[in-house]
């Protein structure tokens, strides 16, 4: 079938090309020794970014990558089901790698972003597509987990800072009928944050839970100046992701306009998906840490100050096993961990087995 030419809204492409560097390239040359040397600053390599780029999962490199099929007939549900805390379950992951690469941005041009830490999926690459990544080895602690996430490095000095060991990423529901959110598409892809993004911009940004902390310090917008310097002292940031859907495109030149955050159902205080992008989806937060601490003066970000932190997340979850921790864990409003079980309910078997596997 014939795609049609597809256009973004002026104004929405206005902003991308005024105010979005989803991918700002960071590149190192002669002309830019601060990059090269790992410095602060704004590096002369950062552009805007809408990506016209032809990737396999994007042949015509327009930007659009159609579901298929469209998921279309759906209403955002304004119901209120029984009321249960807690509707989610952890994927945990591990960091594989570092590199300048970022395969939703800028798809088969290696070296051209920021540094990117990247977890999960232990490919991941500027070349990766839905079809590398599914099946692939991951660190997350479900095998069937190989999806892509990955967030700007962080560094003290030039010294770089990875995680260590899994970090936190949840799965939840983020509107009020939790009974309501189905699994992600194969091959969604999204941009959660603006690396160009303003201070004020990070800290009323919808996604934004508790910003940095570390020790007592919370709800910071750039890096502490400071954090105790005691081995249990790491810095942490919590980041939550759209989660509603247009139900049409996997990804859309911006990275961001066919997802959007939940808004309140007029009246009250519940959540629900708006009209345009009815498909109520999990929800996903980062719960990053870094370990670092002390005198912070000198942490800055690959992108730049703290309140650039922004994430890509691209999905390869084998279906059934996303489906069936979607439903155990959000749809049936359990605290579910990273096997899908609930240890308020201990009468119900954990979703995978000891291996993180279906049984």
């Amino acid at each position: 079938m014939r795609r049609r030419s597809k256009r973004l809204p002026a104004l929405l492409l206005g902003s991308a090309l005024l105010a979005s560097t989803l991918g700002i390239g960071a590149v190192a040359t002669a002309a830019d020794p601060q990059a090269a040397a790992g410095g602060t600053g704004v590096h002369s390599g950062h552009t805007m970014a809408v990506s016209t780029q032809a990737s396999a999962d994007d042949p015509d490199g327009d930007g659009y990558i159609p579901a298929v099929p469209q998921v279309t007939g759906v209403k955002p549900s304004d119901a209120t089901p029984p009321n249960r805390y807690h509707k989610e379950f952890q994927a945990n992951c591990a960091v594989t790698h570092t590199a300048p690469d970022d395969p939703i941005v800028y798809p088969g041009q290696p070296g051209r972003s920021h540094d990117h830490t990247f977890m999960g999926n232990r490919t991941t690459h500027a070349g990766s597509t839905t079809d590398s990544l599914y099946g692939g080895n991951t660190t997350c602690k479900a095998p069937a987990d190989a999806s892509a996430y990955w967030m700007p490095s962080l560094y003290k000095g030039n010294e770089k800072i990875l995680p260590v060991g899994p970090q936190v990423i949840y799965y939840k529901s983020g509107i009020t009928d939790y009974t309501s959110v189905r699994p992600f598409p194969k091959g969604l892809r999204y941009v959660v944050g603006n690396p160009m993004q303003s201070a004020q911009d990070f800290r009323s940004h919808k996604g934004f839970v508790e910003g940095w902390e570390c020790g007592d310090s919370f709800f910071n917008t750039d890096f502490p100046a400071s954090c105790p310097s005691r081995p249990d002292v790491q810095l942490n940031i919590r980041f939550q992701a759209p989660s509603c859907w247009d139900g049409k495109y996997l990804d859309t030149p911006d990275h961001q306009s066919h997802m959007a955050y939940p808004v309140v159902k007029p009246g009250t205080n519940d959540n629900m998906c708006p009209a345009s992008h009815p498909v109520a989806l999990p929800m996903i937060e980062f719960k990053m840490a870094w370990p670092v601490n002390g005198d912070m003066s000198d942490v800055r970000l690959a992108s730049g100050r703290g309140y650039s932190f922004h994430y890509d997340f691209f999905n390869a979850w084998e279906e059934r096993t996303l489906k069936a921790l979607v439903d155990r864990c959000i749809v049936g409003g359990y605290q579910c961990d990273t096997r899908g079980y609930d240890q308020n309910y201990p009468h119900l078997a954990p979703v995978l087995n000891e291996d993180h596997r279906l049984p």
